[in-house]
């Protein structure tokens, strides 16, 4: 970081060990903030060292229950009203963002809802990771990084041996992630067509390309009640593949999702830690991986007015 600036990171209660391990990257110590629950419910914000004229990072993902949400307003609000010279949300899951367009009467676009709410309270930037969709983007008028977690899966496959491999997209909306994985994992491209009866329903109908006795690696940018993955996978195994791999930048692990992967063909399930899974005892069959360095590297390159361009790479 440079001398001359005064850099504060505060993490939020919805991934606090991912806010602890961004600041551990970054050699600066978490500010002291008090985040407490009155006994009705309301909560309770207080940042306890002076960060007038700091840029301050707050490190706060967005997922249920909405406290996430208002915990992040508030700690921007705070910060404001604390005469900080500049604020930016680190939202490693950025919760809401499947409503991101009206397609049926009388419904809420959350998603530029939320990008409303964090302006408003006075955050002057935004990083994030994996948007369900690219285009969320631009329901702010603030500066929005984009990162992406391919380069941890990147990583992580290229030492599985596989034999033959595709990567196979479990819908028609994650085809340009899935492409660019497989070209970068110098693999064929597979898509699974499917069709979705009721919300968090998902019923396979076609396996566009060919996935007979070759190993494939199923992308998404997240899993939520695994309906989609588990059915692709089903469909992917019937169709004769070899070993299934999957990999999604966002483990919500919803509802029964967790018994469902368990239950299902899926040989290993690799998630980022942009949600926190710490308290649950997920089996081997789950590989987290942290996406600390990409965050702290983004903050770092900021923090020095050099680009970040290089960390959009899908």
């Amino acid at each position: 970081m440079k001398a001359n600036k005064i850099v504060r990171i505060i993490g939020g209660t919805a991934n606090r060990p991912l806010g602890e391990a961004i600041a551990r990257k970054l050699n600066i110590p978490l500010c002291d903030t008090e985040i407490t629950t009155f006994s009705d419910g309301e909560l309770f914000v207080q940042i306890n060292e002076n960060i007038r004229g700091a840029h301050v990072f707050i490190i706060q993902a967005t997922n249920p229950p909405g406290d996430n949400i208002l915990e992040l307003l508030m700690l921007v609000e705070a910060c404001r009203r604390a005469s900080a010279q500049n604020i930016t949300a680190v939202i490693p899951y950025f919760g809401y963002a499947r409503a991101d367009r009206k397609e049926m009467p009388r419904v809420c676009i959350t998603a530029r809802l939320i990008a409303d709410l964090l302006t408003v309270a006075g955050a002057d930037r935004i990083i994030t990771m994996d948007l369900h969709a690219a285009q969320i983007q631009g329901f702010f008028t603030i500066p929005v990084d984009h990162l992406y977690s391919s380069i941890l899966f990147n990583d992580y496959l290229s030492k599985i041996p596989t034999k033959d491999l595709v990567v196979v997209s479990p819908d028609v909306g994650s085809i340009k992630v899935a492409r660019a994985f497989a070209k970068t994992m110098q693999a064929s491209l597979a898509i699974v067509d499917k069709r979705r009866p009721t919300a968090n329903m998902a019923e396979a109908i076609n396996i566009i390309g060919n996935v007979a006795g070759r190993d494939v690696i199923i992308r998404d940018d997240m899993i939520d009640t695994a309906g989609t993955l588990t059915v692709a996978a089903k469909a992917l195994k019937e169709a004769g593949c070899g070993a299934i791999y999957a990999c999604a930048a966002h483990g919500v692990l919803s509802g029964a999702a967790v018994d469902r992967l368990e239950a299902s063909p899926i040989e290993k399930v690799i998630i980022s830690d942009s949600i926190d899974h710490s308290g649950r005892n997920l089996s081997d069959k789950f590989i987290v991986l942290s996406c600390a360095d990409i965050f702290a590297e983004a903050i770092d390159r900021i923090e020095n007015d050099a680009s970040v361009s290089m960390l959009f790479r899908d």
